[in-house]
């Protein structure tokens, strides 16, 4: 009984881990996504994911970089424009991974936290939003599913 009682805490706990937007058959693959430069892990592995579903990833070209040190600490601050004909927008916000051999020891290691949105230029609109914590494999998966549900189902275009 004890173990059964652990084990929906448990659940619950994990449960709230994500929260997530989606309008489904938004997103037009044959269309250009920009995502901004760097990042951690999550941010890396997103722009990677996508170009690995066939989808054209541009980070855009620098415009302009400034310097500002405060307490020993350099800043860098990085402007870069938006490709023209550019449709998507993936905004990726995330803390610094963590190595969690306890908890991800076979799920990617790394511990990920993040906020990522996906907007359409054209309309306006936020077609995702994505809320997240999880290991770094299983956040990849459930990225993968999400996309599945976003994708544009037939012919390819948004209409």
């Amino acid at each position: 009984m004890e173990l059964i009682i652990k084990f929906f805490i448990l659940t619950l706990l994990l449960s709230a881990c994500n929260s997530i937007y989606v309008k489904p058959d938004s997103i037009d693959t044959s269309q250009t996504f920009y995502a901004s430069r760097g990042g951690y892990g999550m941010q890396r592995s997103v722009k990677e994911h996508l170009e690995k579903r066939g989808i054209k990833v541009l980070v855009g070209k620098a415009t302009a970089s400034r310097d500002f040190i405060t307490d020993d600490i350099n800043i860098e601050i990085d402007s870069s424009s938006i490709p023209k004909g550019t449709r998507y927008i993936v905004k990726v916000s995330e803390r610094r991974e963590k190595f969690n051999p306890f908890w991800c020891p076979f799920n990617g290691f790394w511990w990920w936290n993040f906020n990522m949105s996906i907007a359409d230029q054209q309309t306006g609109e936020e077609l995702m939003s994505w809320r997240g914590r999880g290991c770094q494999n299983s956040s990849l998966r459930m990225l993968d599913d999400i996309l599945d549900e976003m994708e544009v189902k037939g012919n390819g275009q948004n209409n």
